[in-house]
């Protein structure tokens, strides 16, 4: 089994791995900024470790990538887990910061993810895993702009996963809730908040589950889903005071 991290420093992304309890002939490719933390990661893991450059902003670079890393062999799967927060109050006050926080957690992932779903198309096989999260249902006023990332991200996983049905290539779609770790440190824990174990676990358990055709959204923790429903149906006036 030959796994693709893109964000190869995520909690979540590395969270996925240890609950897949890989054999040491499974090859895992991390792809990220950091090499430091990435070689960290990597000896925490007992099967074979490849770290490679990889920037999520770098739009232009990611077919390029997609290819040169599909020439050593396609991956079976490719987990979608590059992202940044950046408090709200920083984004609307360093506007550069906003776009950099779109391109990684969107922009740079749909077309990283396009590229690499060609070569899962062409070998008819092969499963994508997007870490979305709660905030894409309905963003608030302090998340609007990782919230509007999110959206769109999972607004894409949603058709792109429609347009690989029987391809042979299938989509798992996650969204978490508030998840307790290095990138929400600081901030106070939402309701039904959880931990990149656990939403480790949940992906494996997804992962190791037969594709019988059928939505693969994977919530955690599942009492999300209801929430969710809930907080579609809110009146906007109540919704802004509830955010407040």
């Amino acid at each position: 089994m030959r796994i693709l991290l893109l964000g190869g420093t995520s909690e979540i992304g590395l969270a996925v791995l240890s609950a897949m309890d890989l054999p040491k002939e499974a090859e895992v490719v991390l792809a990220g900024r950091d090499r430091q933390r990435m070689e960290a990661a990597e000896r925490t893991l007992a099967c074979q470790v490849e770290t490679l450059a990889y920037d999520a902003t770098d739009v232009a670079s990611h077919q390029a990538f997609a290819d040169s890393v599909c020439a050593a062999g396609v991956p079976d799967v490719v987990i979608a887990a590059a992202g940044i927060l950046i408090p709200q109050s920083r984004a609307e006050a360093e506007v550069p910061l906003a776009a950099a926080m779109i391109q990684t957690n969107f922009t740079g992932l749909v077309t990283t993810l396009l590229a690499f779903g060609g070569h899962l198309k062409a070998r008819g096989s092969g499963t994508i895993v997007v870490l979305s999260s709660v905030a894409a249902v309905r963003p608030r006023r302090f998340n609007s702009v990782y919230g509007a990332a999110k959206a769109g991200l999972d607004a894409f996983a949603r058709g792109y996963a429609d347009s690989l049905h029987g391809s042979g290539v299938r989509l798992l779609l996650v969204r978490p809730g508030f998840v307790i770790g290095r990138m929400t440190a600081g901030m106070k824990a939402a309701p039904l908040a959880t931990t990149p174990e656990k939403v480790g676990a949940a992906v494996a358990a997804a992962l190791s589950s037969p594709d019988d055709g059928k939505d693969r959204t994977v919530w955690v923790p599942r009492a999300l889903v209801g929430l969710a429903a809930v907080m579609s149906l809110v009146p906007r006036p109540l919704w802004r005071r509830l955010d407040s």
